[in-house]
């Protein structure tokens, strides 16, 4: 099985660091929890040497020079009453000289005598209880004497309580302590990746109409600088080459202009058969075809400068723009008007670029004595519709793409006047979207923004 790979950084991160804490908070509360019981065991080992050493200090020699044991009054009420508490006591040579109960001296003096180490024991058959005691060798005011003292396993029972409620708590407060600690980690994380984030939605705009911009270096991670930085040289480099690109297509449309010109200028100055005719319609396509790369040049270098016109008259100059050419074509053109101006923030000469490639596009595609509508509407829209053979769905994501040509017989001109419609709609952050005529062929519409100051701009 092939182990699982996240692909997000901010995951790869925080599961490793989520494993780690809570393993670490495992073993922190398992650790507390055995310090906590080995502390409280120690406690009770140590408060058993202390009482061992009280019952040592008790110890003296009566008048026959035999050991005895004296307890202080306070001493002596405390073992006569509780039964949680037993002790004995032997001398040197082993010969008992007290126990509490004389049960546990009897089991006493069969053991050997203690070390100055401490021995531990556990009594299960001494009455009814069960003991946890030790046998120590301490010095006496009598000399050395061996002291087994032990304490009923129940007599802890608080110490238990407490201990039990301690793990208890424990239980149920580490989860929700690392499970804010965990989130906090995590938040911190994604604040962390808030710069990358950031950087990430400027990289998405990046294209062609946006060479310029760069990703800023502020507020970022050491370590993203290196590949920041060299992002930006990338964007340099795709910058010159885009420039070189604008640069060589202006330069060539200008140096194909002068001799198409002289060449169209011959050939209507000459007499000819069929295939002069036939040449005529090439020079005259490949004059539109330089025409529109300067165009396309020029939407590439230059922002567009907006301001507020009414579709109505540019729409209009457009349609009295191509009329000529649509008639010399056996085409008519229309125009529907607007019942009031339609004020959009646009550029007058884009919008009039914008319609007529549209317009030219729809006599293109019109069959002889066909009719090309140009229709504003008072929403900020122009529709241009033709009676040609309508755009396939196939086709309609495609038709605006640069020097695509669709694959009928009818295809002509070089496949760019669709994509400077789409880009002059893109800077002014319009659309154009093409569908069926209601009749037959297809209907460009073009969506611009509504003006604010519903008052044209002056030239």
């Amino acid at each position: 099985m092939k182990p699982v790979r996240f692909r997000s950084l901010q995951l790869r991160l925080a599961v490793p660091l989520a494993a780690l804490y809570i393993a670490a908070t495992a073993i922190a509360v398992g650790v507390l929890i055995y310090q906590a019981y080995d502390t409280a065991s120690s406690l009770n080992d140590r408060e058993l040497v202390l009482r061992a050493e009280d019952l040592a200090r008790s110890v003296t020699k009566n008048d026959a020079g035999a050991l005895e044991l004296k307890l202080s009054t306070r001493h002596a009420a405390l073992y006569a009453a509780s039964t949680d508490d037993i002790f004995a006591i032997r001398d040197a040579s082993g010969w008992l000289v007290a126990a509490s109960p004389t049960e546990f001296g009897d089991r006493v003096a069969k053991w050997p005598l203690a070390k100055d180490d401490p021995s531990y024991f556990r009594l299960s058959n001494l009455g009814s209880t069960d003991y946890y005691g030790l046998s120590i060798e301490l010095a006496s005011p009598a000399g050395l004497v061996s002291v087994s003292v032990a304490r009923a396993t129940d007599a802890n029972a608080i110490v238990r309580s407490l201990l039990r409620e301690f793990v208890f708590d424990a239980a149920w407060v580490s989860p929700l302590l690392m499970a804010a600690t965990l989130g906090i980690g995590i938040l911190v994380i994604r604040r962390g990746f808030r710069p990358v984030m950031e950087i990430s939605r400027m990289a998405a705009v990046i294209g062609p109409n946006a060479t310029s911009v760069r990703l800023p270096r502020e507020d970022l991670p050491a370590e993203l600088e290196p590949l920041v930085d060299a992002v930006n040289r990338a964007f340099d480099r795709l910058e010159d080459g885009f420039a070189v690109q604008r640069q060589f297509t202006a330069n060539a449309a200008h140096e194909l202009r002068t001799p198409l010109a002289i060449v169209t200028g011959t050939l209507d100055t000459m007499e000819g058969n069929g295939e002069l005719i036939k040449l005529k319609d090439d020079v005259a396509r490949m004059n539109r075809l330089v025409e529109q790369l300067l165009r396309v040049a020029r939407l590439d270098a230059v922002a567009l400068e907006l301001g507020t016109v009414d579709l109505n008259e540019v729409a209009s100059s457009a349609v009295v723009m191509m009329a000529p050419w649509a008639i010399a074509r056996d085409r008519t053109v229309a125009f529907v008007g607007a019942e009031s101006p339609v004020y959009v923030s646009a550029n007058a000469p884009a919008v009039v670029d914008a319609i007529r490639n549209l317009i030219e596009n729809g006599i293109l595609h019109s069959p002889p004595m066909g009719e090309v509508v140009v229709t504003v509407h008072s929403g900020g829209c122009v529709s241009v519709a033709d009676t040609g053979a309508g755009v396939p769905l196939s086709d309609r994501e495609r038709i605006f793409d640069r020097f695509w040509r669709g694959g009928g017989p009818k295809a002509q001109g070089a496949g760019l006047g669709l994509a400077i419609v789409q880009e002059i709609m893109k800077a002014h952050s319009g659309g154009v979207t093409v569908a069926d005529n209601s009749v037959v062929g297809a209907l460009f519409t073009l969506d611009f923004p509504m003006a604010e100051e519903q008052q044209p701009t002056k030239a």
